[in-house]
């Protein structure tokens, strides 16, 4: 197959790099594990953005070689696969497919939409039962599966809105993405961002501490960005006329009950699921790591006698090769700190950077990753390596700098093909009307320097009040 004129430039790049690191004499300082490395890395990120090629097999090959060659050893790339943060993703999953299956996430919403009286409430109720699903449904494309059902009851009862409902299509998409930073199992990401700063700085980032940091910040960008998808979407008259969802127009679209007392398996989901967002949030005061609660609450969901979905559907609703990919990439990671290639590439920045201006920068260069690498995944684990060891550098707090790149790179919205979520409400079944990628250029060219002073805000004033300072030596 001929490759195209953009795949061939980010080919010729890529072996341009290569090309470079095999002269004797070039780069001063870097040994010969840093050369592999780097060469490795160049050409998985090319392919990463121009290669036809499943970002899983990309990944998987980049680690392989890094073994072949000795860079990492094989028990560092396994052990990646039984990392705790891996097996918190896995039961997650698991406990978001007993949730599905009781029909709770479609009573939640029902209860939540169904009392809005105007456009801009309904808009601010959907923002918030989407915040909400975060902690019960891992990974954003999941979450865009659940949420879709209720979005085609929304769109059947405000048929006669056809601007109302292009709204709801770019509002639903646009908070599941940004609202994901709310929680560790929130994007696959963030499990890479935690276990780069583990690997490279040993500071542990726990569910409970992610909750305190990233809540805040997922709830603010979510209304925020629901204002911004109210006011270019719509117009005044729009939004004046009142709007009323029955709980028949919500029931059309889903197959269980989203009204009437709870069955005896949506108690006791809700109660598990409960317990488990509870122990995962108090585990400063038991000490269970969250992978173990997650496990536990996994085997209780799929048990033969309180569970609500056997142990082989849960487990097939488990992204297997996103899983690969975090494990091949974590060890992408490792090599890239170990063998001093990290370092020697964030060595040439200049000195006496304030700390304002660095974050800015790794906001700023995060936020418009998307436009290059469409997985958010591949977006953190060529990203959050290197602004963890330019941060050292720096001076600055590398975690503040690790969550400040994640949290940024979740805005993804400027093109239908930048985010599974955007390109699953693009084109919504049974014929509903949805936005165009004008509609979501024009969101785009406002959200995006809002998201990205947004995140810096949080990092330079309102992170540390929560226990995350800017500066490095001011750390506890």
């Amino acid at each position: 197959m001929p490759l195209s004129l953009r795949q061939t430039v980010w080919l010729c790049l890529a072996l341009g790099v290569c090309a470079v690191l095999a002269l004797p004499g070039t780069a001063p300082g870097l040994g010969g594990e840093a050369r592999l490395t780097l060469a490795v890395f160049a050409l998985a990120t090319c392919a990463w953005i121009a290669a036809p090629v499943d970002d899983t097999y990309i990944a998987l090959g980049a680690g392989l070689a890094l073994t072949v060659t000795g860079v990492i050893s094989a028990d560092t790339l396994f052990a990646t696969l039984g990392d705790a943060t891996v097996w918190l993703l896995i039961c997650a999953f698991v406990l978001a497919a007993a949730v599905t299956r009781t029909g709770l996430a479609g009573r939640a919403a029902a209860f939540l939409v169904t009392g809005a009286g105007s456009v801009r409430r309904l808009v601010h109720l959907t923002t918030a039962a989407l915040v909400v699903t975060a902690f019960a449904v891992p990974a954003t494309s999941g979450r865009a599966a659940l949420a879709l059902p209720v979005f085609l009851a929304l769109a059947q009862a405000l048929a006669d809105r056809r601007r109302l409902v292009v709204m709801l299509a770019l509002l639903f998409p646009t908070v599941i993405l940004l609202s994901a930073v709310a929680t560790l199992i929130g994007a696959g990401a963030h499990l890479i961002t935690v276990g780069v700063l583990l690997e490279q700085t040993g500071e542990s980032l726990g569910f409970a501490r992610w909750l305190v940091l990233g809540l805040p910040l997922a709830v603010v960008s979510s209304h925020l960005a629901a204002e911004a998808v109210l006011l270019t979407t719509t117009r005044q008259k729009d939004r004046r006329a009142p709007v009323r969802i029955t709980v028949a127009a919500i029931q059309e679209h889903s197959p269980t009950p989203v009204s009437g007392p709870l069955s005896p398996p949506e108690q006791r989901c809700l109660l598990l699921l409960c317990t488990v967002v509870v122990l995962w949030c108090s585990e400063p005061l038991h000490g269970v790591s969250p992978a173990v609660v997650a496990l536990i609450g996994a085997v209780v969901a799929s048990s033969p006698a309180l569970g609500t979905v056997r142990m082989k559907d849960g487990l097939r609703s488990v992204p297997w090769p996103m899983l690969l990919f975090m494990a091949a990439t974590m060890a992408m990671g490792v090599a890239l700190a170990e063998s001093g290639a990290a370092g020697w590439l964030v060595g040439g920045l200049p000195d006496g950077v304030p700390p304002w201006v660095f974050l800015a920068v790794v906001v700023a260069v995060s936020t418009a990753a998307h436009l290059v690498l469409q997985s958010r995944s591949a977006r953190s684990s060529v990203l959050v390596p290197l602004v963890v060891a330019a941060a050292v550098g720096a001076g600055v707090n590398p975690v503040a700098a690790a969550l400040a790149s994640t949290a940024a790179a979740g805005f993804c919205q400027t093109l239908p093909a930048s985010a599974k979520p955007v390109a699953l409400f693009a084109e919504p079944p049974d014929g509903v009307p949805s936005f165009t990628p004008r509609d979501l250029l024009r969101l785009s060219a406002v959200l995006a320097p809002l998201s990205a002073v947004l995140v810096l805000c949080f990092a330079l004033f309102v992170w540390p009040l929560l226990g995350v300072p800017v500066l490095l030596e001011s750390q506890p």
